[in-house]
Formats: C-alpha cells, structure tokens, sequence
C-alpha cells in the first residue's frame, strides 16, 4: 500500500541508492514504454557518475520498507516566462509488481512538494501518446497538454551523438 512508502530524496554516493536509480531505469527502458530495449552498456556506465556532474539533477525515491520501487529523477529548468524555475520530471519510474498502488501518484506529490519548496512555476513532463497508464496517472495529478497561445507543444529532438 502507498500509505507505508517513504518518499525521500536519493543519495548518489550511497551505493545501494545508485544501484536502485540504474535498476529503475533499466526497467523503464525495458519496459515497452520506454523503448523495450534496455539502457546500452554506455549508458549503464555512464548514467550514475553523468547524474552526480548534472548540476541541477535531484532523484526522489520510494521505499517499502527495505526495498526501492519507485524513482523520479527530476532536473531543475527555467521558464522564461514566468522568471521562475521549472521541474522536468525526466523519468517517472515504478517496478511493474509495485504498479497500481499509488506509488507513482506519491512520488509526483513529493516532485510538486520540492517544486513549491523551491519557487517553481511549474512541472513538466513527456508521455508518449499510447502510454494510456501514465498519461492517466498524470491527468489525474493535474497535468494537462502544454500549450502555448492556445496551441499544444510538440516536443522535438536532435541527436548529437
């Protein structure tokens, strides 16, 4: 149950802490909503120490008990607009058996929580359109389509690697 999960914030030089983040994602990844394909080995090399340089990253974690099943690994943003910070929650991640049980609404209250705490204007987050679960969970959090002027965004990408 949800109500027994601890929220709190990760600490990248505690091992078991990093190893939780990399598991997460590597989950996520697999997942078919996160490409089905699995976190390369450079990224599984590279994602712990690249975090810890990332000056603006904070990851949330949730806890039953001894065990971490859920992550938001969030980035502090700006929005010019609104002079104001912003949150980008980068991935929302929950282990499939923990699914369902509110650990996903939990750990979105804590990433508002932080947001607030630090004078964001807002929190911003991508979902892919067929992800009718997370798209429902976020709704129900109060996220709503990005617009602008009465237009949606869409949210493009140039690799550079």
């Amino acid at each position: 149950m949800s109500e027994s999960t601890v929220i709190r914030v990760a600490d990248l030089d505690n091992p078991r802490d990093a190893e939780a983040i990399l598991a997460l994602t590597e989950a996520y990844a697999q997942d078919p909503m996160g490409g089905g394909k699995g976190l390369s080995e450079q990224a599984r090399q590279q994602l712990i120490p690249a975090l810890r340089q990332h000056p603006s990253t904070f990851t949330l974690l949730a806890c039953q008990q001894d065990d971490i099943v859920g992550a938001a690994l969030c980035f502090l943003g700006f929005s010019s607009f609104a002079g104001a910070p912003t949150i980008n929650v980068h991935d929302l991640s929950v282990l499939p058996d923990w699914r369902g049980k509110g650990i996903g609404r939990r750990l979105l209250e804590a990433v508002a929580e932080a947001g607030r705490a630090c004078g964001a204007s807002k929190l911003i987050l991508e979902v892919r359109p067929d992800n009718r679960r997370a798209r429902a969970l976020y709704r129900a959090a109060g996220f709503k389509t990005a617009r602008l002027g009465g237009q949606p965004y869409l949210m493009m990408e140039k690799a550079l690697k």
